[in-house]
């Protein structure tokens, strides 16, 4: 991450002992500052109506798809959670995420031949965590990925013009949550925001698990398992064949992929995530997205769904989304009668020889919690994400007021995110 090291170099002289990240937390948490601010009790209350009621912010469903497919296409780095047709079909259904905004960017006048060059679906701090103050946050797409489109011809230029488009609707920051850290989208916005004399603060990180596709399937298979776990699996999958021959099935037309949707979607809520509450079917909206979402994606060449049968039985399946060059492992479902024959695992080593044999896929980010029990051991390679807050005025006592609710927001909820977590983690062990 070339950026935090070049903030971490500047600092070394006065703050030699703290690290980038602690370094930001001391400043924005001084009480003194938050005293000092002027604008305090102005601030709680009012920053819902100031994001949402001046009429800056553009509503997601009011962003030309067509457009936005281009953008897509032009992207300086992909991600497959902000291609229109998810991300408008969460827009249009999805439990609890329903009519975003957009920071949307354009080269030249917004109707006629204009092109649209940056655009990253946006809420307001409140509605993200129920914090009243005045910024504006990375929409969540139902998948762990908020980085923005910028176009790779105009990056800095699109960077800027969001930036702009925030700060007119009124927001003091930006937070762009679950952000790829080592990308070329987030050296745009620490190149632009340099000679501003602005530089964007980090609130969190982890490293969750990717793969690289470019590797022989069997080399980083062995390399990653090790032989005596594949002799493992070997054994595993003979006793699946005592069900009917085992089978890798991969649905590419929007004909196939809705069929085998279903069946992911009955596969999931047979199991776990159904007693948790958080399976697709579960609810009629978050159903809606991902049929209708899936189904855009497959006329794109965009949404692979992938199947384990053993006979005519399906045992596991997942929903693979494809942009440019990356592919993002969505969701998994398996069958838990088969629990013992790890249908999931199964599954996983299936997909990857996919992907390592497809010329198009370079990389595949797993989009999964860090420390991720099932596919970490087999995707050994790894992905920088974070949450990094991007200031929109120098000197702004509004931004420390920001950071320090974010950092509290999140020492407060971290050890219940753990528990959760180690219980989910143990869950998903079995398959």
């Amino acid at each position: 991450m070339q950026w935090m090291e070049r903030r971490r170099t500047r600092r070394q002289g006065s703050a030699g002992h703290r690290a980038w990240g602690n370094g930001d937390v001391v400043e924005i948490a001084n009480p003194a500052a938050v005293r000092r601010t002027p604008i305090r009790a102005a601030m709680f209350g009012r920053s819902q109506a100031a994001l949402s009621e001046n009429g800056a912010l553009t509503p997601l469903s009011a962003i030309a798809a067509d457009r936005w497919r281009m953008l897509a296409d032009r992207a300086v780095e992909p991600n497959g959670y902000y291609l229109p047709d998810w991300a408008l079909a969460i827009d249009a259904f999805a439990r609890g995420r329903t009519g975003v905004s957009a920071l949307d960017a354009w080269n030249g006048t917004e109707s006629g031949a204009a092109r649209l060059i940056g655009l990253v679906p946006v809420v307001s701090l409140w509605r993200a965590y129920k914090i009243p103050l005045p910024a504006l946050v990375g929409a969540d797409p139902y998948g762990s990925l908020c980085t923005p489109l910028l176009d790779r011809e105009m990056a800095g230029e699109a960077a800027i013009t969001l930036m702009r488009r925030a700060r007119n609707a009124g927001a003091h920051a930006l937070i762009l949550r679950n952000m790829s850290l080592d990308g070329a989208v987030m050296k745009t916005f620490a190149d632009v925001l340099a000679p501003r004399c602005l530089q964007p603060r980090l609130l969190q990180f982890h490293a969750r698990a990717c793969l690289d596709a470019t590797r022989d399937a069997d080399e980083l298979l062995h390399d990653a398992l090790g032989s005596k776990k594949l002799k493992e699996l070997r054994r595993q999958r003979h006793r699946l064949a005592e069900r009917g021959e085992v089978s890798f099935d991969v649905a590419r037309t929007p004909h196939d992929v809705a069929r085998a949707l279903e069946v992911f979607l009955e596969l999931e809520a047979s199991g776990w995530k159904a007693q948790r509450g958080t399976a697709l079917t579960q609810d009629v909206g978050d159903a809606a997205f991902i049929r209708r979402a899936a189904a855009g994606l497959a006329d794109n060449g965009q949404c692979e769904i992938v199947v384990l049968r053993a006979g005519t039985t399906p045992v596991a399946a997942a929903i693979v989304l494809r942009h440019q060059d990356r592919a993002f492992y969505f969701k998994l479902g398996v069958d838990e009668r088969f629990a013992r024959l790890s249908p999931g695992v199964q599954l996983t080593v299936d997909l990857t020889r996919h992907l390592c044999a497809d010329p198009a896929i370079a990389t595949a980010d797993s989009t999964a919690a860090p420390d991720h029990p099932m596919i970490n051991p087999i995707w050994r390679g790894r992905l920088a994400i974070g949450d990094v807050l991007i200031p929109l005025r120098r000197n702004d006592p509004v931004v420390a007021l920001i950071g320090a609710a974010m950092r509290l927001r999140k020492h407060v909820r971290e050890p219940a995110r753990r528990a959760v977590h180690f219980i989910r983690n143990l869950q998903e062990k079995r398959t």
